[in-house]
């Protein structure tokens, strides 16, 4: 446990940090390690509004000789624990890194970390906290570096190590005297960097004043490897002698596998192996087609699943009852909502229900795995976001030592949060070492629709009492939603929080100028599996709240952007989101005329420190549904490090979150999940893409926070919000259609 996460002995309130509580409760193996003398309800109170506001990522170290390897040509090697898929992370983690080094960035090689040679990450490439969670432990690397180097370069001029600066990957003397420069690639030769003291003190650190490369748009690493097909991902990986493998799956949800015979299938052509053990069937040939079609010829005996049909799947979903934990409270706003009953108060109760639905991936690149299970080694090849977890999980399947797997993390094809699993590394193992040879399982796209877990569906119930001032007196947010955290961490995690800390993220009321305020979640286990998609809950939270908000603006007859700003108090957090909102206004023209035929709309979140306010300007589709034409969005995401990157995962977050919005809707029927590719399950294109404009904001945060999912979280709202000043109709159902199917209130 950290300083930080300790109990205060001093009376201060205790709060747990997400870092401290996702790494203690099963991210990293660990046991939970907080006081629970609270009582219940407190705790999971306090644990809720820890997690909704820190930030994450473990504890990484500040010695060289973990990040850095020196080349034979005087380079510098770094390996990043930190996975790159499309989110330019490599960038600005090697921008970071150069800076503090006052070293050029064609010096610097970037290698992906495998879970051998480079430092261990037990959180993983999650939740928008890679340059976040690594921007000191990396400086502090660099720096130690550079401060080491200084003392060989004095010792070898002979001059005061302070007398020196460090400029292009070398030191010289700062008063510009004749004596020679010294580069670090002399410094460095034939050096061992594991052998060199670190001193107890943390390095000075460049001041800001002083980046060079932090703060600069330098182009994308990756990129050049992408554009001419050298790029290498989990589903390219090739070894010699490697066979390929396939799965059973299961032909209804809920089915198990009770037991079968090879039947068939060993006879076909190309086929290696055949594996029936409890739960698992698969097939090894040396074709994936081979191995595919070999499949239907197995004798399998399966349960019988569940005919679900989706309005069952949705009624599972509660907002009464028992169950319900609080996760935010401020006043009383449960009897102040009773209490605007009394007419004489001249206060009115509004109330309204929104619903979101389950939404898939879609990921360019599929679930791919390699696996060489050898008598007493495995190596690994794996799209995976969590390859240190992944590590101890292959492990215990394969009954190994943990130091007797490494995985090798390629480039991922997109992540959003699917590539947590460890479902496709699990199954060429099982196959690999059935067969003997290295085994590449990689999955279709129907089995990525149909065998993946989604986000999960999502209701919604909002309250609120209105003064006779126009003024929310008080505010109730109900949520209900399916597992998105509690599948992937212990069992005593879920029973004691409650409430899923991923499927309330966005959940909380953040204008804090509203006196009474609460939030209480219900978590449903469902038949279908759900977990972590990009924002977490993030978007589904923020659409009710956003569109609740300006219905009470509506009522109010305010203008929504004045109504949100009305809501805010004078405090630091406040401030910073007034002057988001303002931005996105004055970007998006909310106070210039629209264009004929079209509406804007407006919405904003807070997430986990980064705030983010949009404008959508829309009008009517040919279908006569909404079509999005600009989207304005403002930003206040800490310090940036790359603004290229920062505006590519904007632009990310709006398109994705837009086909959300739009178009995405995936269902079941009969117990199965009905789309099995982009024809049952279409997402947005790029004809349908609108013209996005960004303004990222000077924040008095001095360090960088998360970017990669923020931005999804208003869009929804702000689609919904313009359709209602185009058309009067309230549509409070995700995916946005007009008309019956709307299922508006």
């Amino acid at each position: 446990m950290s300083r930080s996460d300790a109990p205060a002995s001093d009376g201060r309130r205790w709060r747990p940090t997400r870092r401290g509580f996702l790494i203690a409760t099963g991210l990293s193996g660990g046991g939970l390690a907080i006081g629970l003398g609270l009582g219940l309800p407190a705790l999971r109170l306090r644990i809720a509004e820890g997690l909704s506001d820190s930030p994450v990522g473990g504890d990484q170290p500040r010695d060289p000789a973990a990040w850095f390897e020196l080349l034979p040509d005087g380079r510098l090697r770094l390996h990043l624990n930190k996975v790159e898929m499309g989110q330019g992370v490599h960038t600005a983690l090697a921008q970071v890194v150069a800076d503090e080094l006052e070293l050029p960035l064609d010096r610097l090689e970037l290698v992906q970390a495998t879970t051998e040679h480079g430092p261990a990450d037990p959180f993983g490439t999650a939740g928008s906290t890679s340059v976040a969670a690594l921007w000191l432990p990396l400086r502090e690397a660099a720096a130690s570096l550079r401060e080491l180097l200084r003392e060989r370069a004095a010792a070898q001029l002979d001059l005061p190590a302070e007398s020196l600066v460090a400029r292009h990957a070398g030191f010289q003397p700062a008063d510009g005297s004749a004596t020679p420069r010294i580069d670090y690639a002399t410094l460095l030769a034939g050096a061992d960097l594991s052998t060199w003291e670190l001193p107890e003190a943390a390095p000075r650190l460049k001041p800001a004043a002083e980046f060079t490369l932090i703060g600069e748009a330098v182009p994308r690493i990756d990129l050049p490897a992408k554009v001419d097909g050298s790029a290498r991902f989990a589903y390219d990986v090739r070894l010699p002698g490697m066979a390929y493998g396939a799965v059973a799956r299961p032909p209804m949800l809920g089915a198990r596998l009770r037991g079968g015979r090879a039947g068939k299938a060993a006879e076909q052509p190309g086929v290696l192996t055949v594996l029936i053990e409890p739960g698992f069937a698969g097939v090894v040939a040396e074709s994936r087609a081979a191995a595919g079609a070999a499949l239907a010829q197995l004798e399998l005996d399966w349960s019988p699943g569940r005919a679900w049909q989706q309005a069952e799947i949705e009624a599972l979903l509660k907002l009464d009852g028992s169950g319900g934990v609080t996760i935010q409270r401020a006043g009383r706003a449960a009897r102040h909502l009773a209490d605007a009953a009394d007419a004489a108060s001249g206060a009115t109760v509004i109330e309204a229900e929104y619903a979101t639905p389950m939404a898939a991936h879609m990921p360019m690149e599929p679930q791919a795995a390699l696996v060489d299970v050898q008598p007493d080694r495995v190596e690994a090849w794996v799209g995976t976001q969590l390859p240190d977890m992944l590590r101890g999980r292959l492990a215990k399947l394969l009954d190994l030592d943990e130091a007797q797997v490494n995985i090798h993390t390629p480039y991922l094809g997109g992540g959003f949060g699917r590539k947590f699993g460890e479902d496709v590394a699990g199954e060429a193992a099982r196959l690999s070492r059935a067969a003997g040879r290295p085994v590449h399982v990689g999955w279709d796209r129907a089995e990525e629709l149909r065998e993946g877990y989604v986000r999960p569906p999502s209701r919604h119930r909002l309250r609120a009492r209105l003064g006779p001032d126009g003024r929310i007196e008080a505010l109730e947010h109900r949520q209900a939603s399916g597992e998105v955290a509690f599948g992937f961490l212990p069992g005593f995690v879920a029973a004691m929080m409650g409430a899923d800390f991923g499927a309330t993220r966005g959940a909380r009321l953040h204008y804090t100028a509203i006196p009474h305020r609460l939030v209480r979640a219900w978590v449903q286990t469902l038949p279908i599996r759900t977990g972590w998609w990009r924002g977490l809950g993030l978007l589904p939270n923020t659409f009710a709240i956003e569109s609740f908000v300006d219905e009470l603006a509506a009522q109010a007859g305010a203008d929504p952007l004045r109504f949100r700003l009305d809501h805010l108090a004078d405090d630091p957090d406040d401030r910073r989101m007034r002057a988001v909102l303002e931005a996105a206004a004055e970007l998006g023209g909310w106070d210039a005329a629209t264009p004929t035929g079209r509406a804007r709309g407006i919405a904003c979140c807070d997430d986990n420190g980064t705030l983010v306010a949009q404008v959508v300007e829309l009008g009517r589709a040919a279908d006569g549904g909404p079509q999005v034409h600009r989207v304005a969005c403002a930003v206040d995401c800490g310090r940036v490090v790359n603004p290229d990157g920062a505006a590519a995962q904007v632009e990310g977050c709006i398109v994705m979150g837009l086909s959300s919005v739009l178009l995405e809707d995936l269902r079941v029927a009969d117990g199965r999940v009905v789309a099995g590719n982009f024809d049952r399950y279409p997402i947005l294109d790029i004809s349908q893409t609108p013209a996005i404009a960004l303004r990222l904001l000077d924040s008095p945060i001095d360090r960088p926070l998360g970017l990669g999912e923020p931005p999804i979280g208003p869009i929804g709202a702000a689609v919904a919000n313009a359709w209602f000043a185009l058309t009067g109709e309230r549509i409070r159902r995700l995916p946005l259609r007009s008309g019956a199917e709307a299922r508006s209130g």
